[in-house]
């Protein structure tokens, strides 16, 4: 599946930022463990990964929130948010990528990114604490100029802020960096900031379908992504991205 973008939409494209949950990684067993290893600190029943993917993808206080509320109304949230987001956070820091797998293609899709001589940023909601090191494990961090994660700035998507500080950084255009990403977050952004946006389907969005989020194009990997960027006759592309 692969909707195009207009050509003028993508033909200047020198860089991309590029989500990480639910993009380039499936995180979700390694919150299934960890939230769960907190509920279970906190006298609470396990969850199931499927209820903990919906809530994924607007940061960790937003999740634990989310979390709770399962259980209590919203004095009882704010009673045990504190406990339970140290609980959650050591626990997720103990086995942080433990569990998490790359989705198919996201090595070539970086390879030929930066074979078509675009710089790449990740911008994540995740906490740059939890995110540099599963860049690491996973083998992925050395494909980055640049890393932002939901608290390395004054405020994360779907607000514009990171994206609009990426382009800052690169020294480019909004126009010149695509966002890609999983979910209407990294669209809304994207549109907010100016800066066109593909979209892959596989990833979480809150439970709804991603035909449903404004984009410029739905590419079923990054490999295919970076394909699109060619068709669309970027001038920084070369043959390595076939």
């Amino acid at each position: 599946m692969r909707t195009l973008a207009p050509a003028n939409v993508l033909g200047g494209v020198r860089a991309a930022i590029i989500d990480l949950d639910g993009t380039m990684l499936d995180t979700v067993p390694d919150f299934h463990v960890a939230i769960n290893a907190m509920r279970e600190e906190t006298g609470l029943a396990p969850i199931s990964a499927d209820s903990i993917k919906l809530m994924v993808g607007k940061g960790s206080e937003n999740l634990i929130r989310a979390v709770l509320a399962l259980d209590f109304d919203t004095a009882g949230v704010t009673a045990r948010f504190d406990a339970a987001m140290d609980a959650y956070q050591r626990h997720y820091l103990a086995i942080n990528g433990d569990f998490s797998v790359l989705y198919p293609d996201v090595l070539a899709g970086l390879e030929a990114l930066k074979a078509a001589g675009l710089r790449l940023a990740c911008v994540t909601n995740k906490p740059i604490a939890f995110a540099l090191p599963l860049l690491r494990q996973k083998g992925l961090a050395g494909y980055f100029d640049v890393v932002y994660g939901g608290d390395s700035l004054a405020r994360k998507k779907p607000d514009p802020l990171p994206l609009q500080q990426v382009c800052r950084d690169f020294g480019l255009a909004p126009a010149q960096v695509v966002a890609i990403g999983d979910s209407s977050n990294d669209a809304q952004a994207a549109r907010a900031a100016g800066c066109p946006v593909l979209t892959v389907p596989y990833g979480y969005n809150h439970g709804h379908s991603i035909h449903d989020t404004d984009s410029d194009g739905i590419v079923d990997t990054l490999l295919e992504a970076a394909k699109l960027l060619g068709l669309h006759g970027n001038p920084t592309h070369t043959q390595h991205v076939s």
